[in-house]
């Protein structure tokens, strides 16, 4: 948490003083105090909905459009907070026959030095090529379908299937392999805990093969040399075949039945599963080792928040958030000490970042339903609501810290509820 709090740059007396403050204004907000910085407030409040905010200018309207709270933050926002928002719409694509990959990683959102995202589309039959990394690979399917495969150290094998909503685990250093089926062939997202990751930098069959010299393969695979013409001599990455027609138990009795097959399920139904919480304003379904095994390096939650509802206020105390937004529009507000708060906005395919310990919330701000998810480095799914908090301590302690009565405290909601209506 030191990287990150060294990180939190605090401006004094506030960024708002190109506003149009009153140097009286500025000099009184030097000295701090509450009275000043609840004038301080108002008088940025008042600017905001007068001439002072106008921009006569030049000015990318689809943009500010996009993102009203970014260029003209609330009243209550402080201080310059590390980076929030990035989003896959500003990376450019690397485009191959059968598909494409782009990347959001630390390179370009600088405070995310836990993880990493890759989104990437193979058309129906298309491979990405047998592989391997560094780093565990969580996916979540955004549409279509999948086939999968995954060898344990053992020699035994997974082979499974995924559709839109299901998610996959491939632990660092197990290879693996992902095509495309029909009809469309797929498009999913995937979650690594390197925030430097880079999708371009796996190991991949194609090129060990064309970087091993000939008379070590021959004598490898115990084949002549005549049999090696055809191994590619570049990097396949992402290329073209044909849809399987084979189905799954079929590959399986293909390669040897149970006897070579996997005593570890490497997906998960997300998306169908029961919701751990479900409230008038949406669902969080959560996933994590408690009941996917082999996650043990990344937890998530896909998070419903309904028109008009709002993820609660609340902190994760373990690690730092990674979001993805799927659907739908959002607005978060992040609190990180001394003083500082940024709220930004969310669209479908932005990436969103919270440092870890770090209060927020996120509300839906559109007429359709916000779909987004939380990922974390980490084997557990934890978080700490602020309600929930306020109603376990005593009434007087919460009356001294912040003015409510004993009947005003009632109405705050005693349990964690997730997502508000």
């Amino acid at each position: 948490m030191k990287d990150e709090q060294d990180q939190v740059i605090v401006e004094s007396p506030s960024r708002r003083k190109f506003l149009g403050a009153s140097s009286v204004a500025l000099a009184a907000a030097a000295l701090g105090g509450l009275t000043v910085e609840a004038q301080q407030r108002a008088s940025t409040q008042k600017a905001e909905h007068d001439h002072s905010s106008s921009d006569p200018g030049q000015e990318n309207k689809a943009l500010l459009a996009e993102n009203p709270n970014s260029n003209m933050p609330p009243p209550t926002d402080h201080g310059d907070m590390v980076p929030l928002w990035y989003s896959f719409d500003l990376v450019k694509k690397r485009v191959e026959e059968g598909g494409w990959t782009h990347e959001v990683t630390q390179r370009v959102l600088p405070s995310s030095k836990d993880v990493a995202g890759v989104n990437m589309r193979l058309t129906a039959g298309s491979y990405r090529e047998l592989h391997w990394h560094t780093a565990d690979e969580w996916a979540y399917v955004l549409y279509g379908n999948a086939r999968v495969t995954v060898m344990n150290p053992d020699g035994t094998m997974f082979i499974g299937d995924v559709s839109e909503g299901d998610l996959w685990v491939f632990p660092a250093g197990f290879p693996h392999s992902i095509q495309g089926l029909g009809p469309d062939g797929t498009e999913f997202l995937l979650v690594f805990p390197q925030g430097m990751f880079s999708e371009d930098g796996t190991f991949l069959l194609s090129e060990w093969m064309a970087h091993t010299p000939t008379e070590v393969l021959t004598k490898n695979f115990g084949l002549d040399k005549a049999a090696l013409d055809k191994l590619p001599t570049d990097a396949l990455y992402i290329f073209p075949g044909d849809a399987p027609t084979n189905t799954v138990e079929q590959d399986k009795a293909e390669i040897g039945g149970e006897r070579v097959a996997s005593r570890y399920q490497y997906t998960f139904k997300l998306k169908s599963m029961t919701p751990t919480k479900a409230t008038a304003g949406g669902e969080v379904r959560v996933v994590d080792s408690r009941n996917f095994p082999t996650s043990k390096n990344i937890a998530a939650a896909l998070v419903i928040v309904k028109p008009g509802g709002m993820r609660e206020l609340h902190w994760h105390p373990h690690a730092s958030e990674w979001q993805f937004y799927i659907a739908g529009k959002a607005r978060m507000t992040v609190f990180f000490p001394v003083d500082n708060a940024r709220t930004m906005d969310f669209n479908a395919n932005d990436v969103g970042y919270v440092p870890a310990v770090a209060g927020h919330y996120i509300e839906n701000t559109g007429d359709t339903d916000l779909v987004f998810l939380e990922t974390f480095a980490s084997d557990l799914f934890l978080d700490v609501s602020l309600n929930n908090w306020l109603r376990r301590l005593p009434t007087k302690m919460v009356t001294d810290h912040l003015g409510f009565d004993a009947d005003t405290i009632k109405k705050i909601p005693a349990d964690k509820l997730e997502v508000l209506k």
